[in-house]
């Protein structure tokens, strides 16, 4: 099994505000979908409500305590543990929220990191610090959009 963080952070970590991203790039949309499709994505509740629907061509995890919830086209399950336990063999990508990332970064072995050289004063979420001498990062490509400098960097450990 391996874990995977994919997230879009700002200068200060920020991922996002009202439950929503705060950047939205068509390059690096394309990058997500093309990194996570065929392989399996684990998310909290309020991710999976953010999307319009469960991400296709991709198993869908949703961890909620919520016993009730229903998440269409999606499995639901109550922790990390029980997401790690019904992933076993899968290659595994964790794409958000906040506590869901903290929750899973000791767990991941590769970080896929767009770093957005902006920031966002007003965001309500951001990724959790984590010791970047502890992996080895190799840029896999940089964009300029709207005056906005963003590059794809894969942290592994």
């Amino acid at each position: 099994m391996s874990v995977s963080i994919i997230a879009a952070i700002g200068k200060n970590r920020e991922l996002g505000k009202n439950n929503d991203l705060i950047w939205h790039f068509k390059e690096d949309m394309k990058f997500f979908r093309n990194t996570t499709i065929g392989n399996t994505v684990v998310m909290g509740r309020k991710t999976f409500e953010s999307l319009p629907h469960a991400l296709p061509d991709r198993r869908n995890i949703v961890i909620t305590s919520d016993k009730n919830y229903n998440a269409d086209g999606a499995e639901v399950v109550s922790s990390v543990e029980e997401a790690v336990e019904k992933t076993k063999g899968d290659n595994v990508f964790v794409i958000g929220g906040g506590k869901v990332y903290s929750e899973f970064l000791n767990l991941s072995d590769k970080l896929y990191l767009t770093e957005i050289d902006a920031e966002c004063k007003d965001a309500d979420v951001f990724f959790p610090e984590f010791d970047k001498a502890e992996y080895s990062a190799v840029k896999l490509s940089d964009f300029t959009v709207d005056s906005i400098h963003f590059s794809h960097v894969l942290y592994s450990k």
